[in-house]
């Protein structure tokens, strides 16, 4: 148990080192390709941050388990868009950019409905994976086409392409290294007080890989770079249901075999993004009481998809 409850603290003491590094490379590297802010956030962090459901999912699955991928898949989109964002919301308001309301969420939320059409009937197939493939594929090159706004950041000064990129890389493997220690610690002292399997599958491994959105999201609101927050966000969510959902049909793992995970699960999922992105959409901008209604989405989808 104490092992589990070091690499727990280790792995968030990473994390909110290499979450500093991580942002600074991010906007460093949007000044060097002359890139908005909100795409790099969406394709670096957003690509980035995604990792670890991509390999906890598609894991999952080949081992003949796709409830744990489709689960932890729906269980981050929907932390990201009630829990990650509510707390950058609370460290400061975070300034949703007409670029933002018109062209990425819009993507990210037609990504995460087409992720819920493909798992509703309980199995994702092959055709499914190619399917969600493709339109990955297409949402990448919508966003790389993005033209750059006419802001940019301006917390760290300009610097050389190659130093932005192994900043950027240095704090990528720094924050997916600590989510694996603090996912293995969370997830062993699960197992160690006897929690069952769907909650600790649900929430914490889900919220144990949305970490590094987390760390990302709430250095970024330090920084005042509401840009990167939004674009990473919306970004982790487009590739967790498209990259993350491909994998698992790729992969071919049969029925998902969980009612209440394509029903209720994807119900709260669908109803964290539509929240965040109508809220935001009306006001441009994300404050301290949306941040709270999001925070009680969090807290209300865990008690009823994790506990009941």
């Amino acid at each position: 148990m104490l092992i589990a409850i070091v690499s727990l603290l280790l792995g968030l003491f990473v994390l909110l080192k290499a979450g500093d590094l991580f942002v600074d490379g991010a906007v460093s590297l949007a000044k060097s390709l002359k890139m908005s802010s909100v795409v790099v956030g969406a394709i670096v962090l957003g690509f980035g941050t995604s990792a670890p459901e991509l390999v906890v999912s598609t894991i999952a699955a080949s081992q003949g388990n796709p409830s744990l991928g489709v689960g932890n898949i729906v269980g981050s989109n929907v932390a990201n868009l009630s829990l990650v964002l509510g707390v950058a919301a609370l460290v400061t308001p975070i300034a949703l950019s007409s670029s933002v309301i018109r062209r990425q969420a819009p993507l990210s939320i037609a990504a995460v409905f087409i992720f819920a059409l493909t798992v509703v009937d309980g199995e994702l197939t092959r055709l499914d994976g190619v399917i969600l493939l493709i339109l990955l594929l297409i949402a990448m090159l919508i966003l790389i086409k993005t033209p750059a706004e006419a802001e940019q950041p301006n917390s760290v000064a300009d610097q050389s392409l190659a130093r932005s990129l192994t900043f950027s890389l240095l704090g990528l493997g720094g924050v997916l290294a600590g989510a694996q220690l603090a996912v293995s610690g969370a997830t062993a002292l699960a197992d160690k007080w006897g929690l069952s399997g769907g909650f600790v599958g649900f929430s914490i491994v889900a919220l144990g890989t949305s970490l590094p959105e987390l760390v990302t999201a709430v250095a970024a609101a330090r920084k005042k770079e509401a840009g990167l927050i939004v674009g990473n966000l919306f970004g982790s969510n487009l590739f967790n249901g498209l990259a993350g959902g491909a994998a698992i049909g790729l992969v071919d793992a049969g029925p998902i075999g969980d009612a209440k995970l394509t029903g209720g699960g994807l119900l709260a999922m669908l109803g964290a993004v539509a929240v965040a992105y109508l809220q935001g959409a009306r006001k441009r901008r994300v404050g301290k009481i949306d941040a709270l209604l999001l925070l009680a989405i969090y807290l209300a989808a865990m008690l009823w998809l994790g506990v009941t």
